[in-house]
């Protein structure tokens, strides 16, 4: 398997970046609010991907099982790459998972979905970041703030959250679309672009919280289809 080529053209959101010291260090300011740790991911993930069931959901990976195999296994190369992110994670104080992803629940509410499929941004309570890493299947995408209005924003939609929630545009119903998560999520307008995060990249994304220095990445899993493979992604 060849290397991947660099990040397809500069993007305004994005700081490339050529190590995990730098991937933690690079701050959030103006308009980048993503960072990537861009490697030449020369393993082939498929070769772990045959030696694991296809889940119909979300089926957490034991590292356990990464760490056994045998040196003759086709899939080492991506498992050692797997089990150093991990370890690195960890030891900065992070708590990453990995999943092999068959698809997401959706959310049976299609024209106001509030899954990971939409496109949304991570809020927490106190300063964070979310890593994402996509070892296999379809990569993660972001988009630039200047491509996508919030759901709350978008006249059609606001009038359907209205509706729903009674008719009044008061405090109740502010409280209503942070309640629901509808603040969170965003439509990409005509124009939009998303930017593919790759595979073997990994990432640092910025997240919504009091005080946080510039506005949070938006971003969504990818749409997957029957016959797309499971991704392999870790999340923290």
């Amino acid at each position: 398997m060849t290397p991947l080529p660099p990040l397809s053209a500069p993007h305004p959101t994005v700081r490339v970046v050529h190590s995990f010291a730098d991937l933690l260090a690079v701050p959030f300011e103006g308009e980048c609010n993503a960072i990537c740790w861009e490697r030449p991911f020369t393993a082939d993930p498929s070769h772990l991907l045959h030696s694991l069931p296809t889940p119909k959901e979300v089926e957490p990976i034991d590292e356990d099982w990464l760490s056994e195999l045998p040196s003759s296994h086709p899939g080492q190369g991506t498992a050692r790459t797997i089990i150093e992110d991990l370890r690195l994670l960890r030891e900065s104080g992070h708590e990453p998972e990995l999943n092999l992803i068959g698809a997401y629940p959706r959310d049976p509410n299609d024209d106001l979905p509030t899954d990971v499929y939409s496109f949304h941004v991570d809020s927490a309570n106190i300063p964070t970041d979310t890593f994402l890493c996509t070892y296999a299947g379809r990569p993660s995408e972001i988009l630039l703030r200047s491509e996508a209005l919030s759901v709350p924003s978008n006249p059609a939609l606001r009038a359907k959250l209205l509706k729903r929630h009674g008719g009044k545009d008061d405090a109740s119903f502010l409280s209503y679309l942070e309640d629901s998560h509808q603040a969170l999520h965003y439509r990409p307008l005509p124009q939009a672009r998303p930017l593919s995060l790759g595979i073997g990249h990994l990432w640092r994304l910025a997240v919504q919280f009091p005080g946080a220095p510039v506005k949070a990445c938006i971003h969504r899993a990818p749409p997957q289809g029957p016959q797309d493979k499971p991704r392999l992604l870790l999340i923290s």
